[in-house]
C-alpha cells in the first residue's frame, strides 16, 4: 500500500515512510492510494470473529507487507487489549465507551498502534526519532503512555498552558524518561502550528514523526471500534447512527474509513462544541478556519481540524456527497452542562463533556425510527473531575492508577515561541 499528500506536491510513500514522516514534505496529510472493501460475507457473519480477527482484516491491507503478518497480529491483540462496550442509555441510544485503557481515553488505541509500529521499524534503523505531537487534551497522555520506554523513540508533546484538565496535564507531565512535555503560552491551534512548522524546517537535525492523528498510523487503527460496535448491535439495530465529539475529526473521518471498508453505518453526525468551522461549512460549503476557544470540552477545542481534508477525499470533495451522509451541529457550555444533566437524571448514566456533546449530536439529528444512536463516550469522567462534579452534584469514584497520579510531580518546560520549540529540538 502506498500513501500520496493531499497536497499532491510530492511523491507517493510506503505506509512505513508515511509513519516515519508524519507529514508530507508539502505539509499535507497521507492518504492511502487503494481503499478494498471487505468481502459481504465478513460483515454478514462479524459476530463469528474475534475483536482481534475484526482489527487484523480491517488494517491490513493499509499495513501491507511492510510489517509480517504474525508481528501485526501482535501488534493489534497488544493495541486492543481492553473492553469496548456499547452501554444501553435511552431505548434507542447508546454508550460506545473508549476509555477502558491505560490513560482512560479513546486515543489509547491510536497511541499504541502507532507505538508498535514505530517500534518495529526502529528496530531496523539505528538513527533515534524523535515523536513531536500537539496535544488539546487526551493525546498527550495516551502518546506518552503508548511511547513510554521504546528503544530509540524520543517523544516531545506540546500542549496548551492551563487549558488542559488536571489529570490530563500529569498523565502527560510525570513519567519522564524518554518523554518531555512543553507548555506552550497559547492555545492548541499554535501548537499544532509549531508541529507542522518543525516538520518543515531543514535546519533541526532530529528526525521528526508526528503522532497526532495526522499521522497514518494514529488514525486509521480508529476504524476498529466502529466494527466492534456494529458487531455488539447489527443483528438487533442495522440501522447504526453515529455521534462522534469531534474536534480535529481523526475519529470520525476512521469511522468513515470503516464504512467505506463496507460497514454498512446509516449517518455520521460530527458533535462540536462552539469551535464550530465544521457546522458552519456544512450551512454554506465555505471552510473558514478561526481562533480556537477554550470550553468545557478542551479535547474538542480546534478551530481548522486538521482531517477534515481527509473526510472531504473520502467523498470526493463533494459537498452534495458529503451531506447525504455526514452532519455536523455546534453546542456551547452550558447545553453541554444541561446535556450531561439530563442523561444523568433519565438514565443515571455520567457522561464526560465530550461525550454529552455527542449525545446532544443525536438529539439535534433526531433519529428516525429503525435507527439506534450511538454517541461515543470518549474518555472517562474522572478525567474531568471540576466539570462533572459541580454539574452533577456528586464525587466520583477515583480509580487507584488516578489517585496514584495526582500526587507526582509535574514537569514540564515553558515555551511561547517557534524559536523556542527549534532551539529545545536542536539541543
Amino acid at each position: 500500500m502506498n500513501y500520496f499528500s493531499l497536497n499532491q506536491q510530492s511523491k507517493a510513500v510506503s505506509f512505513k515512510e508515511a509513519v516515519i514522516n508524519g507529514l508530507a514534505p508539502d505539509r499535507g496529510l497521507y492518504f492511502p492510494e487503494n481503499i478494498c472493501p471487505l468481502p459481504e460475507e465478513f460483515i454478514t457473519n462479524i459476530d463469528t470473529y474475534s475483536n482481534e480477527e475484526i482489527a487484523f482484516e480491517a488494517i491490513k491491507q493499509f499495513v501491507g507487507d511492510e510489517i509480517p503478518e504474525s508481528t501485526l497480529k501482535e501488534i493489534v491483540s497488544e493495541t486492543i487489549d481492553f473492553e469496548f462496550p456499547v452501554v444501553k442509555v435511552q431505548e434507542n441510544i447508546g454508550s460506545l465507551e473508549l476509555f477502558h485503557g491505560p490513560t482512560l481515553a479513546f486515543k489509547d488505541v491510536g497511541a499504541r498502534f502507532m507505538a508498535r509500529c514505530l517500534g518495529y521499524f526502529n528496530n531496523q534503523n539505528p538513527e533515534k526519532v524523535t515523536v513531536l505531537v500537539a496535544t488539546s487534551g487526551d493525546t498527550g497522555g495516551a502518546v506518552a503512555n503508548g511511547f513510554l520506554g521504546v528503544n530509540g523513540v524520543d517523544v516531545v508533546i506540546l500542549y496548551p498552558s492551563g487549558k488542559v484538565s488536571d489529570i490530563q496535564e500529569k498523565q502527560l507531565t510525570t513519567l519522564g524518561k524518554n518523554i518531555t512535555a512543553l507548555e506552550v503560552n497559547g492555545v492548541f491551534d499554535d501548537c499544532q502550528d509549531m508541529v507542522k512548522t518543525a516538520f518543515l524546517d531543514d535546519q533541526i537535525s532530529r528526525t521528526l514523526t508526528s503522532a497526532n492523528s495526522i499521522n497514518v498510523a494514529r488514525w486509521l487503527p480508529q476504524m476498529f471500534y466502529y466494527f466492534f460496535a456494529y458487531k455488539q448491535l447489527y443483528k438487533k439495530h442495522p440501522n447504526v447512527v453515529f455521534s462522534v465529539p469531534s474536534g480535529n475529526f481523526g475519529n470520525i473521518c476512521a469511522g468513515m474509513m470503516a464504512q467505506k471498508l463496507g460497514l454498512p453505518i446509516q449517518h455520521f453526525v460530527a458533535a462540536t462544541n462552539v469551535n464550530d468551522t465544521v457546522p458552519e461549512f456544512m450551512k454554506n460549503g465555505e471552510y473558514k478556519p478561526k481562533a480556537s476557544k477554550a470550553t468545557i470540552s478542551n479535547a474538542m477545542d480546534v478551530g481548522n481540524p486538521s482531517n477534515f481534508i481527509r473526510i472531504q477525499k473520502l467523498f470526493n470533495n463533494s459537498f452534495e456527497n458529503l451531506k447525504c451522509g455526514f452532519s455536523s451541529f455546534s453546542f456551547d457550555d452550558d447545553a453541554t452542562k444541561e446535556s450531561m444533566k439530563r442523561i444523568y437524571k433519565e438514565s443515571n448514566y455520567i457522561a464526560d463533556p465530550h461525550g454529552a456533546v455527542g449525545y446532544l449530536g443525536l438529539e439535534k439529528h433526531q433519529l428516525k425510527k429503525d435507527e439506534y444512536g450511538v454517541f461515543l463516550e470518549t474518555a472517562h469522567p474522572v478525567k474531568f473531575l471540576d466539570v462533572v462534579e459541580s454539574t452533577l452534584n456528586l464525587k466520583l469514584s477515583i480509580p487507584e492508577e488516578i489517585q496514584e497520579l495526582i500526587k507526582k510531580e509535574k514537569h514540564s518546560i515553558k515555551i511561547s515561541t517557534y524559536d523556542e520549540l527549534k532551539s529545545f529540538l536542536n539541543a
